[in-house]
């Protein structure tokens, strides 16, 4: 393992109507707080009334940002800082999913900074202070709840960047509600269900050798993931399987599984400048990338590869060598997805090569990038290629 240290400020509540402690959560002395929230899903299915009933409870005044998009656009984050500059905003409260919540933190961020919230994003500058926030979270994906990552996009540049400046854009707290996840439609369940399993894989691989725990925990994440998923989908409204899904997103990116090591992160990279381009759900972009990326480097680690085939998805070793146990591995992870309903190829959202140079050059505009293995321009084309 690689030396570190571990911190994570998040407040974590969680269960069956948990929305009651919002009042005691909300710092002494906020007078006022903005509500970000998404499309409008909070306010059919209840929570929006719950929480609204909540802040009420607790004697802040409330302005609202509406809208976040599923993949969130700078220009959002720019209304949401003009409220917090103009409204004097003390507390920002994201009800809603990792995009609302990636919104959120880089609205928290660029309200106390001079400059244009790009900035940040691009790391050109790093903030120094940050107004709090806390989340109320609705779907079960990201686990940007526990962490201190945003990803935002420029659509006027095509640029899809992630970032983030621990501990200021962690959220203070996140009440996470099972209830809240149930009228969840298919496909988001799906997507999400993706993204946190894409997680775990970016972090499962890496070049330390010794990290027997934190293998063992991934692999344990995954194989309750894949176990409960079909029982979910086959049943939606199920209390006891969406809690399982909701508990494995936030622990699957909220530092735990990830101490004494890094992830690659390389396939999440790519799939920025795929959505960046052609504004496709976040995950359904992931699900067509990642096999093709395990392809694509299964020759730098064979056994690494190997050894999640039979740990996860129960591939036989016996009379095989590495190579082809993991690719039985890559085949399993490939037929488990599209099984759930989530895409193969990116001729699924009607994509063709004609913006390849495009994406790659979005890809690389900070370079070389992956821990697991380091990718080129070349690599990335070879991949999209595999994908399309």
């Amino acid at each position: 393992m690689d030396a570190f240290t571990f911190h994570n400020p998040t407040k974590l509540i969680f269960g069956k109507d948990q929305i009651s402690q919002l009042p005691s959560l909300i710092p002494d002395g906020t007078k006022k707080v903005l509500v970000v929230y998404g499309g409008g899903s909070i306010k059919k299915n209840g929570v929006y009334d719950q929480v609204m009933s909540q802040l009420n409870e607790a004697g802040v005044e409330v302005q609202e940002l509406s809208g976040v998009e599923p993949n969130p656009k700078l220009t959002t984050v720019e209304k949401g800082v003009q409220i917090c500059k103009e409204e004097n905003i003390d507390f920002l409260l994201a009800v809603g999913g990792g995009s609302v919540i990636d919104c959120t933190k880089t609205i928290a961020a660029g309200a106390n900074y001079d400059g244009a919230p790009w900035d940040l994003v691009t790391r050109k500058a790093k903030p120094e202070s940050a107004l709090p926030f806390g989340t109320v979270l609705t779907l079960a994906a990201t686990g940007s709840e526990m962490n201190a990552g945003a990803v935002i996009t420029n659509w006027e540049t095509n640029e899809k960047y992630g970032w983030g400046a621990a501990p200021l854009t962690n959220p203070t707290f996140s009440i996470l509600d099972p209830a809240y996840t149930v009228s969840v439609p298919r496909d988001q369940t799906i997507y999400g269900i993706v993204d946190m399993m894409t997680h775990l894989f970016e972090q499962y691989f890496h070049n330390p050798t010794q990290s027997p725990v934190q293998d063992e925990m991934v692999e344990g994440v995954l194989r309750a993931v894949i176990e409960t998923a079909p029982k979910l989908l086959d049943n939606l409204e199920s209390l006891e399987h969406r809690e399982t899904i909701l508990y494995a997103g936030t622990v699957a990116l909220n530092g735990m599984l990830q101490m004494g090591y890094r992830g690659d992160w390389a396939s999440h990279n790519i799939e920025h400048a795929v959505s960046a381009v052609y504004d496709i759900p976040h995950a359904g972009g992931l699900a067509i990338l990642f096999p093709n990326w395990m392809k694509h480097n299964l020759e730098v680690n064979e056994q690494r590869f190997a050894r999640l085939a039979t740990k996860v998805f129960g591939v036989n070793p016996e009379g095989k060598g590495d190579k082809e146990v993991a690719e039985e591995g890559i085949k399993a992870l490939r037929s488990f997805w599209s099984s759930i309903g989530a895409p193969e190829t990116l001729a699924d959202y009607e994509i063709g090569d004609d913006k390849f140079d495009i994406i790659v050059d979005r890809a690389m505009k900070r370079g070389p990038f992956g821990n697991f293995n380091q990718l080129h321009e070349e690599d990335v084309q070879r991949i999209l290629e595999m994908s399309k």
